[in-house]
């Protein structure tokens, strides 16, 4: 057995093998792409020897994965934020990167990432595109705002973007170039209003077929949008042995520096998918109303102040949304707290 340290950029994979003693068989590079990975396990073919690798997480990471594994490698993806507690370094190049790689796959010490099948890697690629295009049109409607405000003009309907707004935007007499900004985002509002609502229909369709996307819409402040984002997300509740870990896994958690009597407590850690967190703070804007979470909101919010009392509140929320999902899908059972004791009650 070789085991090889592998660090991408962007335009090289620098690689270093090693024997099962330490010692250095072969380090060079390779283009990162389909080609050049072809040529790369041709090229250490002749050492005769399975090879196990390991490659640092990020974008890029999960091709060369692939394409390694279709050749016969064993290769494992190392979450870069463990790897700097692991091999802190005080010179640190693409070369020396690949050296610590190997050197860790060589002592069973990668912290390994869990990869998704591609069943779980498209749902995810439809749920955050539907979000990206989410987040486009709002920029475009808050350009749009915007334009009124510079030029004065009063905005009396609650949806400007209506039937009553379009009546009055189409009434405005904007100087130039200020009415070609109007009608381009208009237009690109509408085709981005075609494109999410064909991307929906495919996320209400498959939703339907999902083993988790039904539980979640039991939940108060998930409907099948924000369901199907979770559970694309999540993937398998199993790999998540408790409900800490999974809040964990959210990046919903405070960041904590405690050190003898000392005990400081951060920001929100934000690791994890940006995607999942977003859906579960938003879940909990909505679960905030629901009979079963308000006395609990309500009683954060005021206990933390008016300035960050109803942030605090809906964090707070958010977590406390993980841990029910959490006994929800490990027992496949919908959202029905009966007590205090229940598991899955507030």
């Amino acid at each position: 057995m070789l085991y090889a340290g592998l660090d991408l950029s962007r335009k090289r994979l620098d690689f270093h093998l090693l024997d099962p003693a330490g010692a250095t068989v072969e380090v060079g590079a390779a283009p990162p792409d389909a080609d050049g990975l072809r040529g790369l396990t041709r090229r250490l073919d002749h050492h005769g020897s399975q090879i196990s690798a390991a490659i640092e997480s990020m974008n890029g990471a999960r091709f060369v994965h692939d394409q390694l594994e279709l050749a016969g490698w064993q290769v494992e993806i190392a979450e870069a934020q463990k790897m700097k507690g692991l091999a802190p370094l005080a010179c640190k190049t693409d070369r020396i990167d690949a050296w610590v790689l190997a050197e860790l796959c060589r002592r069973d010490l990668v912290p390994a990432i869990w990869l998704p099948d591609p069943r779980v890697r498209a749902e995810r690629e439809r749920a955050r595109w539907r979000l990206h295009l989410v987040r486009h049109r709002s920029s475009l409607k808050q350009r749009v705002h915007a334009v009124l405000l510079t030029h004065g003009q009063p905005c009396p309907v609650s949806d400007l973007f209506g039937v009553r707004g379009r009546q009055l935007l189409a009434r405005l007499g904007l100087p130039e170039p200020w009415q070609a900004t109007l009608r381009a985002s208009l237009r690109l509002i509408d085709e981005l209003d075609r494109e999410i609502g064909d991307c929906e229909r495919e996320l209400r369709r498959l939703g339907a077929h999902h083993r988790y996307v039904p539980l979640l819409c039991t939940f108060p402040g998930i409907a099948w949008v924000l369901a199907y984002t979770i559970a694309a997300e999540l993937g398998d509740i199993n790999r998540f042995p408790s409900p800490r870990k999974l809040t964990g896994y959210s990046g919903l958690c405070p960041r904590v520096y405690q050190s003898g009597e000392r005990d400081l407590r951060g920001p929100l850690a934000k690791q994890g998918p940006k995607c999942l967190r977003w859906a579960l703070v938003e879940a909990a804007t909505h679960a905030c109303t629901a009979p079963v979470y308000r006395d609990r909101y309500q009683q954060t919010k005021a206990r933390i102040g008016k300035q960050r009392g109803a942030k605090v509140a809906q964090i707070d929320l958010a977590r406390r949304l993980a841990e029910a999902i959490w006994h929800m899908l490990s027992r496949e059972q919908p959202f029905a707290p009966k007590g205090a004791t229940d598991p899955l009650a507030a």
